[in-house]
């Protein structure tokens, strides 16, 4: 699907004053090389404070430069989600595996925050993300009140977040918690991702064995999560040594992984190919106060039963 492109605005600060147009987007975006940004501001597409722009053009302070990307193919992503619960305040919807929540990377209109505000309107935000490759119950509030409310309870850890994961192996004990710290470590694409590290910012799981599986090595775990860290569940059960199966970035020890790929795209953290599911979110109202359940059926590959 080809979308319709998007502006990126930037207002310089008066530390940059002195750089030209070019020598700007050459320092503060390195995804593209000094001669790339020399022929997109050649073909038209930065404006210096609503005319086009030149590569030499001095600025100040104050100025508004605003990067006009063209339109772009993007990939291919499942774009249908359904409702979980739906009233004024709050959206508890279904996410299907593959649909990034937010843009990033050559995503924009394939994911979940531009589908939802297609549907329900501009005022849509999620209260947290779910990977690209997790499906299932993620919140989203449809006023800032709500967001206010919902965003102080979950700092307080009073919400609840359930998740089904198939992990390789079956030794793990029934029941276990862990509290390994998450935080950036250095990476290729992109330069830094979370992961297992010392110091980072604390986070725990509980987990609990459903099934086992002997002949196929892995075990289906629920896995409670009173934090929220950017891919906690994966990595934890790495660290565990019980890592997601399927999970191309995650190794034992809650690593990312780095060596023997040839396709970078497998070592990115929106890279899919393993099982985890939202399957159960509760949390207080954020106007009438009580509690709230929202329950996503699993795949079949996750059912409990």
């Amino acid at each position: 699907m080809k979308n319709s492109g998007y502006d990126y605005p930037d207002r310089v600060a008066r530390s940059d004053e002195g750089l030209t147009v070019l020598s700007f987007y050459a320092r503060s975006y390195r995804h593209s090389s000094e001669s790339e940004w020399r022929e997109k501001i050649g073909r038209g597409e930065v404006t210096l404070n609503g005319r086009q722009a030149s590569p030499g053009d001095p600025l100040k302070g104050g100025d508004l430069l605003v990067y006009h990307r063209p339109p772009w193919e993007e990939p291919d992503a499942p774009t249908d989600f359904s409702t979980l619960y739906e009233d004024e305040d709050v959206l508890a919807l279904a996410k299907p595996s593959g649909l990034p929540v937010l843009p990033g990377g050559f995503f924009l209109q394939n994911t979940l925050l531009y589908k939802v505000r297609e549907r329900y309107g501009a005022s849509c935000s999620p209260l947290h993300r779910l990977g690209r490759g997790t499906s299932g119950a993620i919140l989203f509030t449809r006023n800032r009140r709500a967001a206010r409310s919902l965003a102080t309870a979950m700092f307080e850890r009073r919400l609840l977040k359930v998740y089904l994961a198939l992990a390789s192996g079956t030794s793990m004990p029934d029941a276990f918690t862990v509290d390994a710290p998450i935080g950036p470590v250095p990476h290729t694409l992109p330069a830094t991702l979370n992961a297992y590290r010392p110091g980072g910012r604390p986070s725990i799981s509980h987990v609990r064995v459903m099934r086992r599986f002997p002949d196929k090595n892995t075990s289906l775990l629920e896995v409670t999560i009173p934090t929220g860290r950017p891919h906690q569940i994966r990595i934890h059960l790495a660290y565990a040594g019980y890592p997601l199966a399927g999970d191309p970035l995650y190794r034992s020890g809650g690593l990312p992984r780095t060596d023997g790929v040839d396709d970078e795209w497998t070592t990115t953290p929106g890279a899919t190919g393993y099982l985890l599911h939202s399957w159960k979110i509760r949390f207080p109202h954020p106007t009438r106060g009580e509690d709230v359940e929202a329950v996503c059926p699993p795949p079949a590959a996750l059912r409990p039963e």
